[in-house]
């Protein structure tokens, strides 16, 4: 089953419906790759890949933003502060990723630092989510108020989510509500943030690895893909609902009893899940 189209499929929905939920979308695709026989290096290009077709969601979703703000590239503060604010928070994670990506994806990425991973990050989850409640003011309640270095804290944060189980969306959003944005500021931010991060990781990843790569692979990367845009879109409209009336206590204690469980089937041996 490992190259067939139902597996792309299976590796899209899983990736567009956990990209941007604070969850870890590398970490489901992991454990999702080693169930389904799916996880030798051409597997984690193409799970990299698939993001684009989040990311392509996003840029769907907020078309309007996007289309604003490049138009006003050259003429408008706003739009000019938006577009540097992207860029800032972009550069953390490209400078840790070039420097130490393969030595993350060597010892890394397997089932168990994932779950190990999962399991703390549901923790500060549910640490922070308390302290929010009790004693936070939001000192940024819209995107365009946001300065450059409160861009940089994020993309500080987001480095984190380059060890997989951490989550990329958990880590700017949650680093966000730390520095002061609101819930719905630092989820909005998370998913512009996305588009600079999802398009570089991609397009470096098919690069260095194109070797692997053939023609033959068109069909299954882009059902991937398609999958992906698909699933994220019905995602990312979901999630905005949510986040108008809700907290993200519910993933920390997802995050926590997921990663126990997977923890205790590596331990006993019930799954066999790929190690270094």
């Amino acid at each position: 089953m490992a190259d067939s189209y139902l597996t792309a499929v299976i590796l899209g929905i899983v990736e567009g419906l956990t990209e941007f939920l604070p969850i870890s979308s590398t970490g489901h695709l992991i454990l999702a790759g080693d169930l389904l026989g799916y996880n030798d290096e051409k597997a984690k290009v193409f799970d990299i890949a698939i993001q684009t077709g989040a990311m392509l969601a996003v840029v769907w979703e907020y078309r309007r933003r996007f289309t604003q703000a490049l138009s006003g590239a050259f003429s408008d503060a706003a739009a000019q502060r938006f577009l540097l604010n992207l860029i800032v928070a972009f550069i953390p994670a490209a400078v840790v990723g070039l420097a130490f990506g393969a030595l993350i994806k060597q010892y890394l990425f397997y089932a168990v630092p994932v779950a190990t991973t999962l399991v703390v990050g549901g923790f500060i989850i549910l640490w922070v989510e308390k302290r929010f409640a009790r004693t936070h003011v939001p000192r940024i309640t819209a995107v365009d108020d946001m300065t450059w270095r409160d861009a940089l804290k994020v993309g500080i944060a987001q480095t984190f989510a380059l060890i997989p189980g951490t989550s990329r969306s958990g880590a700017t959003i949650i680093g966000g509500m730390l520095f002061g944005l609101s819930r719905k500021v630092a989820t909005e931010f998370s998913f512009f943030l996305a588009v600079p991060t999802l398009v570089a990781a991609g397009a470096y990843s098919l690069y260095k690895h194109r070797a692997l790569l053939s023609v033959d692979d068109i069909g299954f990367f882009s059902v991937g893909l398609v999958m992906s845009f698909i699933s994220a879109l019905l995602c990312i409209r979901w999630f905005i609902r949510y986040v108008a009336s809700h907290d993200f206590t519910v993933f920390g204690w997802y995050r926590i009893v997921f990663g126990l469980l997977v923890l205790a089937t590596a331990y006993f041996g019930w799954v066999d899940w790929a190690s270094p």
